[in-house]
């Protein structure tokens, strides 16, 4: 069964405001080395750019403030199992790029991020990440939506990364 993230942050500043230079220079090269990364099964895209299709609508959760820029980072994946997902989030150049999030977006008071078990054979939907995104915010981790810190197994069960794994993956993965 694999693995869905969805994630959600807000720009201080709208979007095409100089603040976020440093952002937008790294978006299309860290969509570059996620497409290539070793466990993502797929990514949705976005209606407005070239690349793989979106998965439904996008919208967003209730978090969105809109400003006049009508969008606001969010994306939607698919994965082979955790272990992968955490060495290209916090590895290489997506790790760079976290590093500088706290210059670009709004100190959340939602979570970040989700992740849940996909039982279906079709992809997620982005309504699907909005809902869980908004359910993890309200009730906490559950094998209904999770985080890196208090993740489930498949099964619904508490369970920890394996970390020596996460080692191994990110020594064979370093161009990540």
């Amino acid at each position: 069964m694999p693995l869905a993230l969805y994630t959600f942050g807000q720009f201080i500043e709208p979007a095409d405001n100089p603040s976020n230079d440093g952002f937008h220079e790294l978006n299309d090269p860290v969509f570059e080395v996620v497409d290539k990364a070793p466990g993502l099964i797929a990514r949705s895209g976005y209606a407005s750019d070239e690349g793989p299709s979106p998965w439904g609508e996008e919208v967003y959760p209730r978090f969105y403030n809109e400003r006049g820029d009508g969008w606001s980072p969010a994306t939607l994946s698919l994965w082979r199992d955790i272990e992968s997902l955490y060495v290209f989030t916090y590895s290489g150049l997506h790790a760079k790029a976290l590093k500088h999030g706290r210059e670009w977006f709004q100190s959340p008071k939602w979570p970040p991020l989700v992740l849940w078990w996909h039982e279906r054979r079709d992809n997620p939907q982005w309504c699907e990440g909005v809902e869980r995104l908004e359910y993890l915010h309200d009730h906490g981790p559950s094998s209904f939506a999770f985080t890196f810190k208090i993740p489930f197994d498949q099964f619904g069960q508490p369970f920890d990364i394996d970390r020596a794994r996460v080692k191994e993956l990110k020594s064979k993965n370093a161009i990540f």
